[in-house]
């Protein structure tokens, strides 16, 4: 809103205004906040799930490759958050955290990068 409207904008109309701006602001934060929640939790859960399936017993020796063949078809989907660094980052995360009940209170405080950034997990 342009400030020349905004001035001729009676009290009322002000505080209508500034009340309803609040209310978007603040489902957009939380929605925000929820889908971090989520993302951490699916990169959880494609960690663990590869970490302890994929990875698991007999075919360790040859889950690198499988891993770099699974980054390049999950890229090419759903673009660079699947890099095979990213993934590996998600194997560790799992394995740090292998207790999903742990990690569930937490996930609300944390996104992707923070615990990327911050060292929660070894690269």
């Amino acid at each position: 809103m342009d400030l020349e409207k905004k001035n001729h904008m009676t009290p009322d109309e002000q505080a209508l205004f500034a009340r309803v701006s609040a209310i978007i602001d603040n489902r957009k934060i939380r929605a925000q906040a929820k889908a971090n929640q989520e993302v951490v939790l699916m990169f959880w859960e494609i960690g663990h799930y590869i970490g302890s399936v994929l990875l698991g017993g007999e075919r360790a020796a040859y889950g690198k490759q499988i891993l770099v063949t699974l980054a390049q078809q999950l890229q090419e989907k759903y673009g660079s958050s699947f890099e095979y660094s990213n993934i590996r980052r998600m194997i560790n995360f799992a394995a740090r955290f292998p207790d999903p009940q742990i990690l569930v209170p937490l996930a609300p405080e944390l996104s992707w990068s923070h615990i990327t950034e911050y060292r929660v997990i070894c690269a």
